[in-house]
């Protein structure tokens, strides 16, 4: 299984069956330490089983974390190649789905370019003025107040103010001053922003 990074397309088909994996794994190994120790003591009542009981809850977190990533869908190839065509060089993202208390969004296509976040999602139910405060909120405390994060649920929109960041990329970074992050010196101030928003992606 080739690996595929998060934030790229094909990662929620990556992430189902790798999370289905680990979580198999995560079962199987105290449901072996359990037979295991009923057939070398002929009881439930030993230190194996309680060591198993113990193995369920790494298992039962991944559950949960399995049953959310099977809840989402894969961005369709055709839009993919759609909003990768309108990107063009800015930074952008895909198939992420943003995690909130009350509501999970999931976002099929971002781009960040100087202050400005697009993002699209499929979700018709999605409160837009909730999840651009929540990510307003989340860039703030990670040092990036100015960004101004801007979500659709119109695809066609969405291509377009792409477009429109693309074709003008230096007149929205202009005048944006940025210090390298000591912790991830290679990245860019866009691709810093990229990297916080996955923190709080499935």
């Amino acid at each position: 299984m080739k690996k595929v990074k998060k934030g790229s397309y094909g990662y929620i088909k990556y992430a189902k069956i790798k999370t289905f994996l680990i979580t198999f794994v995560l079962f199987a190994i105290p449901l072996v330490i359990y037979v295991t120790g009923y057939i070398q003591t002929k009881t439930r009542l030993n230190l194996f089983t309680f060591v198993a009981i113990l193995g369920c809850l790494p298992a039962c977190k991944s559950l949960v974390g399995l049953i959310m990533i099977l809840m989402q869908k894969s961005m369709p190839e055709e839009k993919y190649r759609e909003a990768s065509a309108a990107a063009k060089d800015l930074v952008a993202g895909y198939e992420l789905v943003f995690t909130a208390y009350e509501h999970t969004t999931p976002v099929n296509a971002l781009v960040v370019c100087g202050d400005q976040l697009v993002c699209y999602t499929p979700d018709e139910k999605t409160d837009l003025a909730y999840i651009e405060k929540h990510l307003s909120r989340i860039l703030t405390v990670n040092g990036f107040p100015s960004v101004q994060p801007k979500v659709m649920k119109d695809f066609r929109k969405y291509l377009q103010r792409v477009s429109e960041l693309a074709g003008r990329a230096e007149h929205y970074r202009e005048g944006i001053e940025f210090t390298p992050d000591e912790r991830y010196p290679k990245l860019s101030r866009e691709e810093l922003i990229l990297h916080t928003l996955f923190a709080i992606s499935l």
